[in-house]
């Protein structure tokens, strides 16, 4: 004789819960992630700013620096390879391409140098921002030459030493920008 699924919750309630739970988990995180999404609140699992849930503000007026600010990475190359080697994430920004939070370091008009050791702008080294000359898994990385950054463009840098940001791929359009990012509820591990 075999049993229904409902008789089987019946005489193990334990059971039942813990699949209801399973059931719900699987419906429902992917609501709430897309819930969120909406209504312009992002989840970060990346080290380069603190773990957690950000929210996107509106930016009314041009990328200053100093602006902490969520971007779409531009269609290019070079984004396309760092996607297939892991550095960027799936999203829906264009190109499938999941939105960065980073700092800008530089707008239009700026010089960047780009040196061994780090980073100048404008001639002031700019903190924690030595290229790496390879990745995690040992594959080599290709820094940015420098230069000036073109009108409509801006120089973005996290700290997080292992960042991939402008000191490899260079200025992106200012038009890219999503909002400032604004911390809900983070951690920095």
């Amino acid at each position: 004789m075999t049993r229904s699924p409902s008789r089987t919750c019946l005489r193990s309630s334990a059971t039942c819960r813990r699949r209801l739970a399973i059931v719900s988990m699987l419906i429902g995180l992917p609501g709430i992630i897309a819930i969120v999404g909406l209504f312009g609140f992002r989840i970060n699992l990346t080290p380069s700013e603190p773990i957690g849930l950000w929210r996107i503000a509106e930016l009314d007026r041009p990328a200053a620096v100093g602006d902490l600010v969520f971007l779409c990475p531009p269609q290019t190359p070079a984004m396309r390879q760092a996607r297939k080697r892991g550095y960027l994430r799936a999203g829906r920004c264009p190109g499938g391409f999941a939105p960065l939070i980073k700092s800008v370091v530089a707008v239009a008009g700026q010089h960047v140098e780009v040196r061994g050791c780090s980073i100048g702008i404008d001639g002031t080294l700019l903190d924690s921002s030595r290229p790496l000359k390879f990745d995690g898994r040992g594959r080599s990385l290709t820094p940015y030459r420098g230069g000036t950054v073109p009108a409509g463009a801006v120089f973005v840098h996290s700290s997080f030493g292992a960042s991939f940001d402008s000191r490899y791929f260079g200025p992106v359009l200012a038009s890219g920008i999503l909002g400032l990012a604004i911390q809900v509820v983070t951690y920095a591990p």
